[in-house]
């Protein structure tokens, strides 16, 4: 069986969005298999964790790639589901409204990307956060929803896919 990537979608977009389409395609050319599933029936963050916890349970993955507050989530579902890796996306981190967030996976195994323009999530959280976790962050001349760089983050997942999968444990 073909390792698993759920993909992570933020609050008010959907399960196969242009962003997720694009970087799920780059995933099945990699021999993964992809999930993604509709979150947008709720606004609440800790409903989106135990909706993707349970979907672990029938099929564990093996890694999450989350967005916005798909990033919160999957952050947060990595403390309960044993993933080897975390690619974020603007990932909703230290925001007023959402509770703290748990971490299942260790900086090297957790890679961001982050618009220097985002709007929505300030970059100094981001920033905060990858130094305090010791992992990788690309910071791009985009704003939150990454799309004038798509390909840019695109060779991202595939270069951390790849450390990820070829690293010595």
């Amino acid at each position: 069986m073909k390792p698993l990537i759920h993909f992570v979608h933020g609050k008010e977009s959907g399960p196969w969005g242009t962003k997720i389409r694009y970087l799920a395609d780059i995933a099945r050319q990699m021999g993964f298999d992809v999930e993604s599933l509709d979150y947008s029936a709720t606004f609440d963050p800790a409903v989106r964790v135990r909706m993707l916890t349970d979907s672990c349970k029938k099929r564990p993955a093996s890694y999450f790639v989350g967005s916005s507050m798909g990033g919160w989530v999957a952050m947060t579902a990595s403390a309960a589901i044993p993933v080897r890796g975390l690619f974020l996306l603007a990932p909703a981190i230290d925001m007023p409204d959402y509770p703290p967030y748990r971490l299942g996976c260790i900086g090297n195994t957790i890679e961001i990307v982050h618009g220097w323009k985002d709007s929505l999530i300030p970059v100094e959280n981001v920033i905060r956060f990858s130094r305090e976790h010791k992992c990788t962050l690309h910071l791009l001349d985009d704003e939150h929803r990454l799309k004038n760089r798509l390909d840019q983050v695109g060779d991202y997942l595939k270069s951390f896919l790849d450390r990820m999968e070829n690293r010595s444990c």
